[in-house]
């Protein structure tokens, strides 16, 4: 106990206490903070793209816009839906809501660095016979102040921060991924609107080939079988156009799950998948660190592992506490008696001197978690760059295959037309016909189903490159702060716990 401790019936000379506190507040503020000081860490990162080596992008975007990036699809009815992500999406509330918690301990990790202060207000009233009733009153002033000499409390501040960081990175990613979910479902819905379209008019062209046939027949040049094979065919394509609702129906109740709705209240008009892809550069390897919300998280939490380093460290120092208090004791509480004022300041400092190992495990402990943020990071960065590699292969290697489909399926269609001419003139069999109309039928699937994927491939590309996010839209200790405060004044107003999000979002 330091030898500031004192009860007098005395008053407090003018200005001591005040002189303390500010000379303890110094020592405080000038302290050092202990453990090692943060410096991020290196990644493996390439100069250039591999699969972009001998492709040039034809009319590429110069950039995709932030946020709603989905624009360059020029989709009016996926701008819509879109939209809906950041208002109902139930897994981006979740993110919302941790980084809401982030945000409130910072504010509490934070408190630790200035004094409690509490005021006790006591008045008793004791009888004892024969001596009449005596009136005590009691009113103090009492403060505890946790000396933050060696930093640990500002290093769980700085960890707290960086975590909070991190879960805003979260909330990004999660916003990300529910609106990259949304699109893909959107195209692979659009793609079986295609496919039922092609399907009808397969059935109808099929149906032109029954008429054919029964003509045929009814001159007596074919046998009653052509007429049969035709039917069965206009049957089996039937069956596909049906059978393509199953995807559709799934793709749909998808879309409204992402954007908070039950299925039941979405119904999206029947629109055929476009047929102009756009395509987003990559740019330069090195900006994909801070274009991506999943680097950028993983990037702080070493961060805040490192800062958790010093905390361990700090363990090794005295923990300093100040505490004191002041008030008035005496038979009134009005007017105060100068000779009943009482004042007391106390210090301790405490020291562990034997701990069986237990700080020095503590540190490897955080200095292990450390190593392990760092890894996660690396493995992060990798996975990163891997995923805009395959996107942009796969886009390479689908334009190429689209190129030669397309002829296919024209050439298809030329061979189609030639048979059919040749069996209405009797020099080739039905069943050649029937055999170039299913290849004809599949060159279109397949077409159909190459331009589905580029789309795909297209928004996975935009997803690995962030979606238009920087790595700059992380909150600040001093916009966090404001989070806290907008958090809790919008419960306040609003009363019960709500589930939307606070009106400063």
């Amino acid at each position: 106990m330091f030898p500031l401790s004192r009860r007098t019936a005395q008053p407090l000379p003018a200005g001591v206490l005040g002189r303390v506190v500010v000379a303890l507040l110094g020592a405080t503020l000038s302290g050092c903070v202990v453990g090692p000081d943060y410096h991020p860490p290196g990644a493996p990162v390439s100069p250039a793209y591999k699969e972009l080596k001998g492709w040039k992008i034809a009319t590429p975007r110069d950039d995709i816009d932030r946020g709603a990036w989905w624009s360059i699809y020029h989709d009016q009815t996926l701008n819509g839906l879109e939209a809906q992500v950041d208002v109902s999406n139930q897994n981006l509330a979740a993110a919302v809501a941790a980084f809401r918690q982030a945000a409130a301990i910072v504010q509490e990790a934070r408190a630790a660095l200035f004094p409690t202060v509490d005021l006790l207000y006591n008045p008793t009233r004791t009888r004892i016979p024969p001596v009449r009733a005596i009136t005590r009153v009691t009113l103090e002033t009492t403060a505890t102040w946790d000396l933050d000499v060696w930093g640990r409390i500002q290093r769980l501040v700085e960890s707290d921060v960086d975590l909070a960081q991190a879960s805003a990175a979260d909330v990004a990613n999660a916003r990300l991924l529910a609106q990259a979910q949304l699109a893909v479902a959107y195209f692979n819905l659009r793609a079986a609107d295609s496919l039922r379209t092609l399907l009808d008019r397969t059935i109808a062209e099929y149906q032109r080939t029954v008429t054919i046939t029964e003509n045929q027949y009814e001159q007596g040049t074919v046998a009653r079988s052509d007429v049969i094979t035709a039917q069965t065919q206009v049957k089996t394509t039937e069956a596909q156009a049906i059978n393509v609702g199953v995807q559709r129906a799934q793709f749909e109740h998808a879309i409204a799950v992402l954007i908070g709705r039950p299925p039941a209240e979405l119904a999206i008009r029947r629109a055929e998948l476009g047929r102009s892809v756009p395509l987003v550069p990559p740019g330069v390897p090195s900006t994909l660190l801070e274009r991506r919300p999943d680097i950028a998280g993983a990037e702080r939490r070493i961060a805040a592992q490192n800062a958790l380093i010093g905390v361990a460290v700090a363990a090794y120092f005295p923990d300093i506490n100040l505490s004191g208090f002041y008030g008035w004791i005496g038979p009134q509480l009005f007017p105060v008696a100068v000779a009943n004022e009482a004042w007391q300041i106390a210090g301790t400092a405490t020291e562990t001197l034997v701990d069986g190992g237990l700080r020095r495990a503590q540190v490897a402990a955080a200095e292990a978690a450390y190593y392990e943020a760092v890894a996660t990071y690396r493995q992060t960065v990798l996975t990163a760059f891997q995923q805009v590699e395959d996107a942009l292969s796969t886009l390479r290697i689908l334009a190429e295959q689209q190129r030669v489909q397309d002829e296919a399926v024209a050439l298809s269609r030329q061979a189609v037309e030639i048979l059919l001419n040749e069996y209405r003139a009797g020099t080739v069999s039905f069943t050649a016909v029937v055999q170039q109309q299913a290849i004809q039928l599949g060159n279109e699937q397949a077409a159909l189903t190459v331009r589905q994927n580029r789309y795909l491939a297209s928004v996975n590309l935009i997803q690995a490159l962030g979606g238009g996010w920087d790595v700059f839209e992380l909150p600040g200790y001093e916009a966090l702060r404001h989070w806290h405060s907008c958090v809790s004044v919008s419960a306040a107003i609003r009363g019960p716990i709500s589930p939307e999000l606070p009106p400063c979002l």
